[in-house]
């Protein structure tokens, strides 16, 4: 493996990214615009959260000549595959899901159509269209009741404990069968704790913010004994620029993969952790936030929510080996950009 990679090459010129209205696929989506990528977007506009947060991400990447997008929803397979076929992309990379793990306990078909019908029909455009490389989001819910930190792309990971988490594990069984059956390159990134500007209304951070300003308590889980490894968003769309330019290769054989790399002996498959391998405890996150704002909290401490974990923590290596990158913004830094944004987009 190289690592002399933080110079991006730009012979891909054309990207089609799904979920660009979303939180994470609108930051990647300004990246790539800014190096000169064509990308087009593929968004459905679902109503899980506030669509007017979701138009006005799509009216900033419009501003772009070289943004254009489709609405329509992934299980809209011929629709799809019409966007698909017209703009012809190098790469695609699919962030679009059905997200959220409580939300998965109220509503676990939306998962099921959203997650893996839909991430059956951009797989079967990739494939069609033979692209260089397909990257797809998983999640670090996947290592679910796994308790040997940090996590490592290496472990098994079968104990899923939400229908979420389930989808995404059967979106990288899916991706592993169709990257070994027609050679396609595809690199699975999992994501632990994303948040900052432009960030979804049901992420703590957001939510925290939204309720200490308005005087309102927050709900702090498991008594606060809780650990996450907090990524924040600009980290992250980083290293999935970077991963963009390291597909994975077939291996002739075993013998050919270096240790602690989690490419497959017999498919172009990855998976690959992109956290901040820093656990942070939830009790000094809030903290945070109450310094920035100059504002304490109303705390309301509450049980462990069904499906939730007490801690998650990656390990990075493999991604800072492949890029040369690793995520690295302090949990205070990027919470102070949040609330920056917060306070400008909501006059508050």
């Amino acid at each position: 493996m190289t690592t002399d990679r933080n110079e991006p090459r730009t012979t891909a010129r054309r990207v089609l990214i799904t979920g660009t209205a979303g939180f994470i696929g609108f930051h990647l989506a300004i990246l790539l615009l800014d190096e000169g990528f064509e990308v087009h977007g593929y968004d459905g506009m679902s109503d899980y959260y506030d669509v007017n947060l979701k138009h006005r991400r799509h009216q900033t990447l419009l501003q772009h000549a070289n943004f254009h997008a489709t609405e329509a929803l992934l299980e809209d397979d011929e629709k799809l595959w019409q966007t698909a076929e017209a703009f012809a992309p190098d790469i695609i990379v699919h962030l679009a899901a059905q997200a959220g793990v409580r939300y998965s306990l109220e509503n676990p078909r939306a998962y099921i159509e959203s997650n893996v019908v839909g991430t059956f029909n951009v797989m079967e455009a990739a494939r069609k269209l033979e692209v260089e490389h397909l990257l797809m989001a998983s999640t670090s819910s996947v290592y679910g009741a796994n308790d040997e930190m940090p996590f490592s792309e290496l472990e098994k990971a079968d104990t899923q404990l939400t229908i979420y988490a389930a989808t995404k594990k059967a979106n990288e069984s899916m991706a592993h069968s169709y990257a070994h059956l027609w050679n396609l390159p595809t690199t699975m990134f999992r994501f632990f704790t994303v948040y900052g500007p432009w960030g979804r209304p049901d992420l703590a951070l957001y939510k925290f913010v939204d309720a200490i300003l308005d005087g309102r308590p927050i709900d702090i889980y498991n008594h606060g004994d809780m650990y996450r490894d907090f990524t924040y968003v600009t980290d992250l769309v980083r290293a999935i620029r970077l991963l963009i330019d390291t597909p994975p290769v077939r291996p002739a054989s075993k013998d050919e993969i270096e240790e602690g790399d989690s490419l497959s002996p017999v498919a172009p498959f990855r998976v690959v952790n992109i956290g901040n391998s820093d656990k942070v405890r939830l009790l000094d996150f809030v903290e945070a936030i109450e310094a920035e704002l100059g504002i304490k909290a109303v705390r309301n401490y509450m049980p462990m929510q069904m499906g939730d974990v007490p801690a998650t923590w990656a390990n990075a290596e493999l991604l800072q080996r492949l890029t040369g990158y690793r995520p690295q913004t302090d949990f205070r830094d990027g919470i102070a950009q949040f609330v920056t944004w917060f306070r400008e987009y909501y006059r508050k």
